[in-house]
């Protein structure tokens, strides 16, 4: 074998790498942006778990693109271990999927209308009909079924490389020789491990000794304990995934390793066994692409079939071995939830984002709420709890632009772009009404320190417009947590009605120290919460109006405060008179 071979050899094997890397992707975008939801959603049982495994790794064409998603949603906490556990054992036996697929480039005849399921010919077809519609069609899904198919003849033109390219050591006296050495049981496995550490794909590893069992030099002996080894191999890239993961997903990470040690082991062992007790008269099988691919996959099934029950032992010691620091056990779970691992899979990504987004406005609702309670009743406790969900909310507003930012990188479709640009938009609404409550709080502070208190004319307003802005808190972040236009449309209205309250407040303060009912040191504080609430009130308005906009793909939040209130838009009166019944001075 010589040089050219060894570069035709790596060419091959670059080609079949992208190749399916491309038609992965393709079968992927094409099954839907709802497949990663699905496979969490619906793997509550040990059997949901090991079918929908099975299934979305057949479509992504890599256990170890599975199983990285699943340590990604142990990590935010999506799913228990117990359940990831069970796709992965479902991943192992649907990567298997791709050696059959690989067997389609070994079909074909010499003449007739065999010669039409010929490796060239079914590779001319898929690249004339693949190419076609990546250039012409309109679709995305149908860009994306032409990249399947350039996916799967780029990895059938890697395949005949490689084939051409090892097909002289058949008749190589060293290569037969060292074969033997791959005989053996340890160094098989030893190498089948390496090959696919180093290739970051079990798949693209079985393809390749189906490569090299098309030469008629691979019999069993050698074929076997490299498949086994494979499957070890295939751990390097999930484990690699969970560096600087939570503790769970490490465990998960781990019973990867696990489960294909074990299977490794215990089906060497009863192989081995068995053949030197009865002598099962495999050794010297002549293996071929196909049988490569029954073998692989029985062992998968087998894998499943025998360790599935013994599902809580691996998971007990998993637990035993690798253990939570107090550091971990102290993180907020809500940043868990904005894993990389997702940015891949937008779908999850955005959905993560969104419930990371509602917990920072209930953090933001609750700091004002608890903050105008400090007005009428002040403790050091309380004004301290707001400071730290404050300085939460801050947290939550970094660590969410900083995800969404990267998210946003990435290909979208329109609707998550529109989701992207909501969030972004209220996060800054969202923070600000949280500084807004620490405004409040410190109000309260300087109240209690200087023994100040409203007259009960002065109480009696500023809690009309607490309890107004309490309800227009609960109008915007409900409309944005369950995503309701119709609640989003109602929110303006009560803003105005709010502004108005806020005008009325200061002129009456004013006559009241003109009476002398109120003096300049309740003054002060008086008027400073009346502008925190009117800020907290602007900014539930932004978060409706970002809302409403993006849902007409219009922007123009001036505009649309203008056309609502001139043009008494969608209800705007019958909003308006409700609220300004509800809450009035006198």
């Amino acid at each position: 074998m010589n040089i050219s071979n060894i570069l035709s050899l790596l060419g091959g094997i670059a080609l079949f790498l992208f190749g399916m890397g491309l038609m992965g992707d393709g079968l992927k975008k094409v099954a839907g942006s709802q497949m990663e939801l699905i496979l969490f959603r619906l793997s509550g049982t040990p059997l949901k778990g090991l079918l929908l495994g099975a299934g979305v790794t057949a479509v992504i064409q890599s256990s170890s693109a599975t199983s990285v998603m699943v340590v990604g949603f142990v990590n935010s906490g999506m799913m228990k271990t117990k359940q990831a556990l069970s796709v992965i054992h479902g991943a192992l036996i649907g990567t298997s999927i791709t050696g059959w697929i690989i067997c389609l480039s070994y079909l074909g005849g010499e003449s007739g209308w065999a010669s039409l399921l010929s490796t060239s010919t079914i590779a001319a077809v898929f690249a004339v009909v693949g190419i076609l519609l990546r250039m012409t069609a309109k679709r995305p899904e149908q860009k994306h079924a032409g990249d399947i198919l350039l996916g799967f003849t780029v990895l059938m033109y890697g395949l005949q490389s490689m084939s051409g390219a090892v097909s002289p050591l058949r008749d190589s006296p060293a290569f037969l020789s060292l074969l033997t050495t791959f005989s053996h049981p340890l160094v098989g496995m030893l190498l089948g491990a390496a090959v696919t550490a180093v290739l970051q794909s079990a798949s693209a590893a079985i393809g390749i000794l189906q490569a090299l069992s098309a030469t008629g030099a691979i019999d069993f002996s050698v074929a076997y304990p490299i498949i086994l080894g494979i499957a070890v191999g295939a751990s390097v890239p999930v484990l690699l995934s969970a560096l600087g993961a939570k503790v769970d997903g490490r465990r998960t990470a781990f019973l990867y390793l696990l489960v294909e040690l074990v299977a490794a082991i215990l089906f060497a062992t009863l192989y081995y066994g068995l053949d030197a007790a009865v002598g099962l008269g495999w050794q010297s099988k002549v293996m071929d692409p196909f049988s490569i691919a029954a073998v692989n996959t029985v062992f998968r099934v087998l894998t499943a079939v025998f360790l599935m029950p013994f599902n809580r032992r691996f998971i007990a010691l998993a637990e035993r071995l690798i253990r939570a620091s107090e550091t971990e056990r102290s993180q907020n779970a809500s940043f868990d939830r904005l894993d990389e691992r997702f940015l891949t899979h937008p779908r999850l990504a955005l959905e993560q984002s969104r419930l990371t987004v509602n917990d920072m406005a209930a953090a933001a609702r609750i700091a004002v709420r608890d903050s105008a309670a400090l007005v009428w009743q002040y403790s050091q406790a309380g004004f301290d709890a707001i400071e730290r969900r404050e300085n939460l909310v801050d947290e939550f507003e970094d660590k969410i632009g900083t995800y969404l930012v990267k998210l946003n990188a990435r290909e979208l479709s329109v609707k998550q772009n529109e989701d992207i640009s909501k969030f972004l938009h209220t996060i800054s609404d969202f923070e600000r009404i949280s500084d807004h409550a620490m405004n409040i709080a410190e109000v309260a502070q300087k109240m209690n320190e200087n023994k100040v208190r409203f007259s009960p004319e002065a109480e009696k307003e500023m809690r009309i417009l607490m309890d107004a802005v309490e309800e227009i808190l609960t109008l915007s972040l409900g409309a944005f947590e369950q995503d309701n236009l119709e609640q989003a449309y109602a929110v303006e209205p009560l803003e105005e009605r709010i502004d108005e309250l806020c005008d009325e407040m200061k002129l009456h303060h004013v006559d009241r120290l003109k009476t002398g009912v109120c003096t300049l040191n309740q003054g002060f504080p008086f008027n400073d919460l009346i502008t925190n609430l009117e800020r907290v009130a602007d900014h539930c308005s932004n978060i409706a109006i970002a809302m409403i906009e993006l849902n007409r793909d219009d922007f123009d939040t001036h505009g649309y405060v203008i056309n609502l209130k001139e043009l008494h838009a969608h209800r705007f009166d019958e909003y308006y008179e409700g609220y300004a019944e509800k809450y009035k001075l006198s």
